[in-house]
């Protein structure tokens, strides 16, 4: 009786250990190994999806954004397909490059059959969290914020004549879907028995791309360093110069009353008319409302990595923070919907500076520069060269 009962406790141990490996070897590896190949073919992915968490630190919060790591792998697959345009000529990252904080380099962007864009592009990682900034508050997307959500955004833009130029979306997902290793990735990222067919291929590229940019976070700053170890955004930072301490102090009583960079994840004024010109060609959210009190109101921006996604505002008019400063400084134009802010009585507001204060400002800005975040694998060209 004795050894019998051993030899079913044996059973039973063997068996439920290799429960336990089949288990721990089916978490380990979310690919086959003939899947592996297949997607191993074109692309350079590792056998497990990275984790595409983020976690805020304490001074912004403490949040945690997840995007659903299958998704945001399809999504960061198709971020960097050319196929995602008429002629195979330019991607989502053509125009927001992972180096530039997902900004363009460029004035205008250039779209696939060679036209250009009407806006520069905005920064996509410019944020602590993009999932936070665009998930809260009614903050809408694009300069003139005709879109709401980020797959709204980015169907406007795979549509758009001049950007992209994809007719039919459902259509460009059944073209993907021939390809082999997308087949495999969509599979993932939507299998049948969670999702059923009730995800259209257009909803799905949608969704994905969401759950990739939506990924996208950056707060390992040297700004952010000095707020972590002081416990306080106002006080001087040990790990700034003097000048970095002064220019921060003049962004806190300058700027900060529109460019929130606490832990709350929108601007403070989310959009607003800054005094570029007194007759604005381009009418930015005006010409989607057709106000007259919202003509030549753009989106303001967050600031984080500034120094990277040069040229700047709506049109790319400032090469440089510098020439951005000094509009601020002395070339606000009195424009009739020209924000409060920037009111000092009726007259536009001049702030004055000396060369020492501006240079001191500039300097701050780049304290926001994060060269850790952005530089990651999982927001980096999945393709191989």
């Amino acid at each position: 009786m004795k050894i019998k009962y051993l030899l079913y406790s044996s059973l039973f141990i063997f068996a439920f250990s290799s429960c336990i490996k089949d288990q721990v070897e089916t978490e380990i590896h979310s690919y086959s190994p003939e899947e592996y190949a297949t997607l191993t073919k074109a692309l350079d992915l590792p056998q497990e999806p990275l984790d595409y968490m983020l976690e805020l630190p304490a001074h912004l919060g403490s949040s945690r954004v997840n995007s659903e790591k299958h998704q945001a792998t399809l999504g960061r697959v198709l971020f960097y397909d050319k196929r995602l345009s008429k002629n195979e000529k330019v991607s989502c990252s053509s125009c927001h490059l992972a180096e530039r904080a997902f900004a363009d380099d460029k004035k205008f962007s250039e779209g696939f059959d060679g036209g250009h864009t009407k806006r520069n592009s905005l920064a996509l990682g410019a944020f602590p969290s993009f999932n936070a900034y665009y998930g809260f508050g009614g903050t809408r997307m694009f300069w003139d914020e005709r879109a709401a959500t980020v797959a709204e955004q980015s169907d406007l833009t795979m549509r758009d004549p001049i950007e992209m130029g994809i007719e039919d979306l459902d259509v460009l997902g059944d073209e993907l879907m021939q390809i082999d290793y997308y087949r495999t990735l969509f599979d993932k990222a939507y299998p049948a028995n969670k999702f059923g067919g009730f995800i259209s291929n257009k909803d799905k590229i949608l969704q994905a791309l969401d759950a990739f940019v939506s990924s996208i976070g950056s707060y390992s700053t040297k700004f952010d360093e000095g707020w972590a170890a002081t416990g306080n955004p106002n006080s001087s930072f040990a790990n700034f110069t003097q000048q970095e301490n002064e220019g921060k102090q003049l962004f806190n009583t300058h700027c900060a009353s529109c460019h929130n960079l606490g832990p709350g994840f929108s601007t403070t004024i989310t959009n607003a008319n800054n005094g570029l010109d007194m007759v604005y060609e381009d009418k930015g959210i005006g010409e989607i409302s057709g106000r007259s009190t919202e003509m030549g109101l753009f989106k303001v921006p967050m600031l984080r990595n500034v120094a990277l996604t040069a040229p700047y505002m709506h049109d790319g008019r400032f090469e440089t923070l510098e020439e951005v400063v000094e509009h601020y400084n002395s070339g606000v134009k009195n424009h009739p919907n020209l924000h409060e802010e920037l009111k000092a009585g009726n007259e536009a507001k001049h702030l004055n500076l000396t060369q020492g204060q501006k240079d001191a400002l500039v300097a701050f800005l780049h304290t926001l520069t994060d060269t850790e975040s952005l530089a990651q694998v999982k927001y980096s060209d999945p393709f191989k060269k």
